[in-house]
Order: C-alpha cells, then sequence, then structure tokens
C-alpha cells in the first residue's frame, strides 16, 4: 500500500492547507488514491475507459498488440454479444440494437422498448471487438446486464413509449448503452470545472484536460489518470437511483466474470477486463476475483420477447442521445486519427468491414502477462508535467485556417487570405487567454466565428457548422445487405426493379408509367405501404394517389430509402413482410383502449387499399361496429359519416352486395345516433360540427336503414325531444323539422324574419346562419334557404349594424364550417345573375310574386295505361301496401278506372294535352323545327 504514499500525504497536506483544519476533503482525497491503488492490484487487469474517447481507443490499441489476452470481458449487454459478427457488413458508426413491442413482465404502455449501443472506430470497446473477432484463440465475453434487465432495473416513469423523435436522431429515444459514462453526476462540480477550465461545454473541457494529455502517455499513467478521474465523480456524485443502479451493474459483470472463469479455466494472467473507468473504482462487496461476499443473484428476464439487430448511426445520433456537445464526436475522430498516424499505430479493424482500408498490420509481439499486483507510481510525475505545444499543432491549425476560408468561399462568404491569418492568430490568442498550452479544435472554432462570420448567412451552412463539416462532419453509417433483418431485405429486392441505389442517403427520384410497364405494379403497391409504415418524408408521392376507386396510370416519387434505414430495420422486427407489418399495425389500432369508430373505419379503409382481400376488412367492419355501439360521445360522428359514405359508395360499386358489416353498421349507427340526438342539442361539450353529422348520417342512411328495418318513428321522436338553447343548434333543429314535414319552409322563412326583426337577436344572428350552413350536410336542399336567408340579412340591415356584425359572421363561418361554405358559395352563383348588365333588372326569386295556385280538380278514378297494368297485375301494390302499414281496397271492375276502354282513348287524351302545351309555348316548337331544318 506504499505505491501512492507519497502522492497521498501531497494531496493530504494540500487538503489540510486549504481546509484549514480537519474537513472532508482530506478523505475524500485519500480515498481517491485508494481507489486507484485497489483497482490497480487486482488479479484481473481492469483497463478503465470512457465512451468515443481517442485516448481510450489509442491505449486499447497499444495494450492489445503488447499483451495479446486470451479473453476480453467487456462492459456491454450480454445478449448483443451475437451481432457483433455482423459488424462485418456495416460501414460505422451503426448502433446495436434490441427491440420489443409485445411486452410481459412490464407496466401496460411501457412499450416499444428499445436499446441501443452505438460503436464508432475511435472508442476502445470497437478495439477490443475487432481485435477478438479476428484473432484466432481469443473469447470475447459481454458481462453487462441483458436489455430485459436495463428495463426492469430503470424508474418505470423512463421505460414509457416511443415519441417522436427528433430530426436527424437516427436513435429515436432509445435507451443508450455506454461503455464507460464519465461525467460528473454533481452540478456544481460540473460548472466549477467549466468555469475554471474556461471552456463552454463539458466536450471541450474533456478534451482539453484528458484527452489531449492522454493521448501520448504510456499505458500506465492512462491506466491511474483514468481510475483517478472515475474515483472522483463516484466519490462527488450525488448518490441515490443511478448510484444504484450502477452497483447493481457492477455486481452483474463481477459474477458474469467469476462464472465464467470457473466454467473455462481460464488464467485472469491472460484476461484483459474492459469497462468504465466509473465502474474500475468500484466499491461493491462483490468487486474483484478474490471477493468473500455472498454470492450474488441475478435475477431472471421477463417473458418479453427481444429483437435484435443492427441500425445505422451517426456523431449527431450520438451527441444527441449523450448529451455531448454538438461535434465533440466529430472532433474526436479526427483527433484519433491523428494521434494514430504521428504514433503510426495500426488501429484493429474487422477483417471485409465497409468503409475502411486495408493496411499492413505491424507483426504481433509474444503475449507479455502482466504481474499482478505490481504498481508503479505514475500520478505524480503526470499530474505535474505541463503538456507541450509541438510544431505539427502548428501546422495543423495552419492548415484548418486556409481550409475554412476556402470553404467559407464556396458558401457566399467574402473571405480572404487576410481572414485565413487573422483565424490564426485569433485562435492561439484564445488559447492564451484560456490558459491553454495550444489551441484546440473548440478554440478555433470560435476564432473562425468571430474573423470571418457576418452579420447576415449567405447561404445554408454558417461558419460553425462549416468548422464542424472541416473537423471531419457528420459521419453516417450504413448496415450492409447480409446484416438487414429479412423484412429489410425483401424490401430492397422488390424495389430492385425501380433500379434505385438503396444504400444512397440523397433523395431519388422512381418514375412509374404502370400502363406501359404492368411489373412496376408491385412496385407501386410496396411504395404506398411504404408511406403508411415509415416516417413522413421517406416515401413520398408527387403524382399519383391511391383512394378508393381509383389507381393511378402514373406515379412520381420522391424516395429517401437510405436516410430512413433504422426505420426499415425495426419494421423487421414487426414481421416477415410489410403487408404483415402493416396488417398487424391495423389490427393493433382497432383494439386499442382509446380507438373509436372512426378510427376502425379507417382501418378498412387501409385494408381495401394496400391489403386487398375482404377477410380482413371485414373484420376490421366488425370491429368498428362494436365500438360504434358502444361509445357514449359523438366526438367522431363527421368522420364515421365521411368515411362510411366512402365505404358505402365503394361497395356498391365493386360487390354485388353490402358486406354483413356495413348493414349492421348503418343499422347500428341509426340507432345509437337517434339516441343520442335529444342529448347532444343540449350538450355544451358537443359541438354545431358533431350534430350536424349525426343528422347527416340518419338523413342520408334512411333509405338503407329503413330497408333493414329500422323505424322512421324513431328518428321523428328524437327530434320532437330536442330542445336546444344555442342558437346554432336552434338553427339545425329547424333544418331537421323541415327535412321530416314538421315545419315548412314558409313557417322556417317567417321565424328567420323574426329574428332579423328583432334588434335583440341581431348581434348572434350569425350563430343561427352557422347553423343553416351546417345544415347543408343532412339536408341539401336548404341551400337555396340559406342564400335567401343571407341575402335578406345584407339587403335589410343598416350598415351601423352590419359593420361590427360581419367579422363574427367571417369567423364564425370560418371556424364552424369552413368545407361547406363552398356549397353555399356555388348556390349563390346559381341564384344571383351572371353579369352586371343583368342585375338591374334582376329580382330575387324570395321577392317575386307568387303564382296562381290552380283550382284544384275533382278526385277521379285514376286513369291511363300505368293505371290499367296495376289493376290488372295488384299483387305489386298489395305487397308494397302491406310493407307501409296501408289498407286500401281496389275497384271490383276494370270498368271503375278511367282509360282502360282501350289505348286509343288514352293515345287520344295524351295527344290533346300535349297539342294544348305546344300550342301555348309555341318557341320551343320553332327552336326544334330550326334545328332540324337547318
Amino acid at each position: 500500500m506504499s505505491t501512492f504514499a507519497a502522492l497521498r500525504e501531497q494531496l493530504l497536506d494540500a487538503a489540510t492547507a486549504f481546509a484549514g483544519g480537519p474537513d472532508a476533503l482530506p478523505e475524500i482525497l485519500a480515498g481517491l488514491v485508494d481507489d486507484v491503488d485497489r483497482a490497480l492490484r487486482e488479479e484481473l487487469e481492469i483497463f478503465p475507459v470512457c465512451h468515443h474517447s481517442p485516448a481510450s481507443a489509442l491505449a486499447m490499441t497499444r495494450r492489445l498488440r503488447d499483451r495479446q489476452p486470451k479473453v476480453i470481458y467487456l462492459e456491454l449487454c450480454e445478449d448483443l454479444r451475437p451481432l457483433l459478427e455482423e459488424l462485418r457488413n456495416c460501414r460505422l458508426p451503426v448502433a446495436l440494437q434490441a427491440f420489443a413491442t409485445e411486452l410481459e413482465g412490464f407496466p401496460p404502455g411501457s412499450g416499444p422498448l428499445s436499446v441501443v449501443a452505438p460503436l464508432t472506430e475511435a472508442s476502445a470497446e470497437y478495439q477490443a471487438i475487432a481485435y477478438a473477432l479476428d484473432t484466432p484463440g481469443v473469447e470475447l465475453v459481454l458481462v453487462d446486464r441483458s436489455a430485459d434487465h436495463v428495463f426492469q432495473w430503470l424508474p418505470q416513469e423512463e421505460a414509457g413509449p416511443v415519441t417522436a423523435e427528433r430530426d436527424g436522431d437516427l436513435h429515436g429515444d432509445a435507451v443508450g448503452v455506454e461503455v464507460g459514462d464519465l461525467r460528473p453526476r454533481f452540478a456544481e462540480l460540473e460548472e466549477h470545472l467549466l468555469r475554471h477550465g474556461k471552456v463552454r461545454h463539458w466536450s471541450e473541457w474533456w478534451d482539453q484536460y484528458v484527452e489531449q494529455p492522454l493521448a501520448g502517455a504510456d499505458y500506465d499513467t492512462y491506466r491511474q489518470a483514468m481510475a483517478l478521474i472515475g474515483s472522483l465523480f463516484r466519490r462527488l456524485g450525488p448518490g441515490g437511483e443511478r448510484l444504484a443502479g450502477d452497483e447493481e451493474r457492477e455486481r452483474h459483470m463481477w459474477t458474469r466474470i467469476r462464472e465464467h472463469l470457473a466454467v473455462s479455466g481460464a488464467d485472469p494472467a491472460t484476461c484483459l477486463y474492459v469497462c468504465g473507468a466509473f465502474h474500475a473504482v468500484s466499491t461493491v462487496p462483490e468487486f474483484g476475483l478474490a471477493a468473500d461476499a455472498p454470492a450474488y443473484t441475478i435475477t431472471p428476464p421477463t417473458a418479453t420477447r427481444w429483437l435484435y439487430g443492427l441500425i445505422p448511426s451517426s456523431h449527431s445520433a450520438i451527441e444527441a442521445q449523450f448529451g455531448l456537445a454538438q461535434g465533440s464526436v466529430s472532433i474526436a475522430a479526427a483527433t484519433w486519427a491523428k494521434a494514430a498516424t504521428r504514433g503510426g499505430l495500426t488501429p484493429y479493424r474487422l477483417r471485409g468491414q465497409r468503409g475502411t482500408r486495408s493496411r499492413a498490420v505491424s507483426p504481433a509481439r509474444a503475449a507479455v502477462p502482466a504481474p499482478a499486483g505490481q504498481v508503479t507510481d505514475r500520478l505524480s510525475g503526470f499530474l505535474a508535467t505541463p503538456p507541450v505545444l509541438d510544431g505539427l499543432d502548428e501546422a495543423e491549425l495552419r492548415g484548418w485556417c486556409v481550409d475554412i476560408v476556402r470553404l467559407a468561399r464556396r458558401n457566399g462568404y467574402l473571405a480572404s487570405t487576410a481572414d485565413a491569418i487573422a483565424v490564426f492568430e485569433t485562435s492561439i490568442l484564445l488559447a492564451g487567454l484560456r490558459n491553454r498550452a495550444r489551441p484546440t479544435p473548440y478554440d478555433f472554432q470560435d476564432a473562425a466565428v468571430t474573423c470571418i462570420e457576418k452579420d447576415v448567412v449567405p447561404g445554408r451552412r454558417d461558419i460553425r457548422r462549416l468548422c464542424e463539416i472541416l473537423l471531419g462532419g457528420d459521419r453516417i453509417g450504413e448496415v450492409g445487405y447480409d446484416a438487414l433483418p429479412p423484412l429489410a431485405r425483401d424490401v430492397y429486392d422488390r424495389l430492385e426493379p425501380l433500379g434505385l441505389d438503396p444504400g444512397r442517403r440523397t433523395q431519388q427520384r422512381a418514375l412509374l408509367d404502370l400502363r406501359a410497364d404492368p411489373e412496376l405494379v408491385p412496385c407501386s403497391d410496396l411504395l404506398w405501404i411504404l408511406r403508411q409504415l415509415l416516417p413522413e418524408g421517406a416515401v413520398r408521392p408527387i403524382m399519383g394517389a391511391r383512394r378508393l376507386g381509383e389507381r393511378p396510370i402514373q406515379e412520381s416519387w420522391d424516395l429517401a430509402i437510405g436516410r430512413h434505414q433504422r426505420s426499415i430495420i425495426e419494421l423487421g422486427y414487426e414481421g416477415v413482410t410489410v403487408e404483415q407489418v402493416l396488417e398487424q399495425r391495423l389490427r393493433r389500432k382497432v383494439w386499442e383502449p382509446q380507438a373509436g369508430a372512426g378510427v376502425a373505419l379507417a382501418a378498412v379503409e387501409d385494408a381495401i387499399l394496400y391489403l386487398g382481400g375482404r377477410r380482413f376488412a371485414d373484420e376490421l367492419g366488425s370491429r368498428a361496429v362494436e365500438l360504434l355501439a358502444a361509445e357514449r360521445t359523438v366526438d367522431d360522428a363527421p368522420e364515421v359519416l365521411r368515411r362510411i359514405r366512402r365505404l358505402l359508395a365503394h361497395y356498391r360499386a365493386t360487390q354485388p352486395d353490402l358486406p354483413a358489416w356495413c348493414e349492421a353498421f348503418v343499422t347500428a349507427g341509426y340507432a345509437h345516433y337517434c339516441t343520442l340526438l335529444p342529448t347532444a342539442f343540449v350538450d355544451e361539450d358537443t359541438g354545431v360540427r358533431q350534430v350536424g353529422a349525426m343528422l347527416g348520417f340518419l338523413f342520408s342512411m334512411e333509405g338503407l336503414a329503413l330497408s333493414l328495418g329500422c323505424d322512421r318513428a324513431q328518428l321523428e321522436l328524437a327530434v320532437r325531444q330536442a330542445h336546444p338553447q344555442e342558437p346554432a343548434k336552434m338553427a339545425l333543429l329547424w333544418a331537421a323539422q323541415t327535412q321530416l314535414g314538421l315545419l315548412s319552409q314558409a313557417q322556417l322563412r317567417a321565424r328567420c324574419d323574426e329574428l332579423l326583426a328583432n334588434p335583440l337577436v341581431i348581434p348572434s344572428f350569425p350563430l343561427y346562419l352557422s347553423g343553416f350552413v351546417q345544415a347543408l350536410e343532412p339536408v341539401p336542399a336548404l341551400a337555396p334557404f340559406v342564400v335567401e336567408v343571407l341575402s335578406k340579412a345584407f339587403a335589410r340591415l343598416p350598415d351601423e349594424v352590419l359593420l361590427p356584425w360581419l367579422p363574427t359572421l367571417i369567423t364564425t363561418l370560418r371556424r364552424h364550417a369552413l368545407e361547406l361554405v363552398p356549397v353555399l358559395v356555388r348556390e349563390a352563383g346559381r341564384t344571383f345573375p351572371a353579369s352586371l348588365a343583368e342585375l338591374d333588372e334582376w329580382v330575387a326569386p324570395w321577392e317575386r310574386p307568387a303564382r296562381p295556385v290552380a283550382p284544384a280538380r275533382p278526385a277521379s278514378a285514376p286513369s291511363g295505361p300505368v293505371a290499367g297494368l296495376l289493376a290488372g297485375h295488384p299483387q305489386a301494390c298489395d305487397a308494397v301496401a302491406a310493407l307501409l302499414g296501408c289498407v286500401g281496397e281496389w275497384p271490383t271492375t276494370t270498368e271503375g278506372i278511367a282509360g282502360t276502354e282501350g289505348t286509343e282513348g288514352t293515345v287520344g287524351t295524351v295527344g290533346a294535352a300535349a297539342g294544348e302545351l305546344l300550342t301555348r309555348h309555341p318557341a320551343t316548337t320553332g327552336a326544334i323545327a330550326v334545328l332540324l331544318t337547318g
């Protein structure tokens, strides 16, 4: 325990002088040294790392080449191990993913669940994976808890359903698994470090004070420094549920390590344990191979069926998910490449992996087991040695300055060589002001913005974005064809006739002439299904539409398949084909607790359009009937009316008879809306649009409902029981009464005239008009009357009343009846004159004198050939009369029916009437004569 004695005494003396006496600070500093000493003396060599750290990747590469371990224990979800072999078919960065939609053992509504573990080349875990998979005789063992345990140990409010994903975030809102999460968990500590380090965010502090100094450090120095940082953040953390979860992970990992050593018989001297620096200095009793703590029991996983695969990742996705600064992963990749080149180091890369260049691998050295328990103090000298600025960094800075000016000029900036010099000098100045030995990429970025950025950005990219592109850009990975799930490969194969490159992330245009190339019809069907399943923008139709009763002959598509590869891969977790996935989603949608009849009818329409067949559509339709009967509100009545009309028109045009579920839906809807109609008229929460849709359903489906056995008296009784108070609903009630014959148009006109004559009602008259416009849905014949009422209002009201009243009318119509206003406009176009010349002599139809009513002729026996036909075959009339409940008597003899003596009498009667009509209106006869002779 005397290895770090000098460092311990130095820290204790400094703490005592700083605190001015006994305090908690000396105990904390002494504990840091003890943690480092305990971790480094462990029999199993512990390699502390930080997530996506170039310094960790460099130290890992050097250590693997020097020691060549036979077993590598890696802090990664143990059930992700089979995915590692598929990394050869991918281009980094990619993410290992575990995905589950059908959950068992988790709270209802908590799915879907997703876990991702991103990998980049500049990470220690990838170097260990590449070494283990390509080196014969090396075993790679993942020891972290499984994806199922990730969500078992999470607080239930954190394991919620997937929400809308951010733009460009390839991981969605999946839970990220990091190897080495090194960040202060004490907010005051992080704020203190950022303020005294004169940096803006944590990524810049880490790069300046950890990455750069450790990039060229030897292995022992790196290992001790990382352990010290992990101990610092652990001892200054707030504890709580997060620390408890970390300790559970550490118990799990050490248990798995001991189990593997016991089963395999491997020598701990030939093994390497790769974990985060935070876990390398763990204080749990199970830490170490010689721990004498009771055996830790790992809880069994739930019955949830997890699916595994690889999804594309990117630098920006990693930064967004793990809270890193924008551009920090790209800067880390550039630092990794520079350090590897400068040190002559050959990184490990999987053989055959896409996006990597084959390099000659340096000859392997003989394996040198590390002596257990021998630790040399390297921390004291490392902490006291300042970093040195070398010439290579200055040359790199000059190159950056020249390149940023070139990029700025390409993007519209008026930059010159003087700006490059200014950026160079300002970078050095900023580094000096921030007490840095050499300018960092962050100093260069700030200097470029200061010297080149103007008030207005001339192009799409500003200087900060150009600096990120210069320093490496947002590198995006790709999953190869062989590593895709069967569904994704099936999609790529079926789209092959279009001649597209599925790997391109740019947008591609596809033109389909379905009449000239019928073999492209399956491609069209697939694209329409993908449009329903993929996020917006992945598959976008430019020309062509898929509606009931319509099939386009030409289509044009904008496709971004490569950009949404992750979404296509996740479809493979739900089924084998996209048709199966769509069927499952539609079935799941209509069986959700909050689903309504409108949702079910929309699912029926989608099933007809994209899946074909009648079985599945009938199943969804039956569910729609159940949902409609169970509804207690009418909020989605407009949606139900619009969709059932469209579906009935489709079935009448394509099928010999209506499906049974359609008939059941109409009868159930007729009874349902009749029952709820009186309540909806008086309920304040039910809008005018919903009541109008209910009446529209009842009146438009009345003929079909009555033929299926419904009773019209139920509708009349519901209208008579309605007693609304709101003006708009009152107008709707009057329209319904007019349609049922309970109120004549003359009476309705008189009521409206009374409203216009009452000065107390004038301010609320727009609400009445809104109700009348909504009534055009159930009673379209009311359109001329609504035009009449509006015209009377504008003609009779004075300006002092009309001008304050007009904005209310416009906003009311726009809010309540926007889609019905065009119907009103068309009717007004038919009513009013088409030209100004006709306006002077035009008289409104409602102001013209009424025509004299002809005296009613005395009732007489029916005459004509029709009467004779009915009298000769009375069975049809008797059947209709019995159906309607009418009682009638037939004359006992045919002589009692006038006009049945013979055909000649009938013809003569008709001819006389026609002659009288032509004599009274000779213009028609003259026009026909001119047409025939001309």
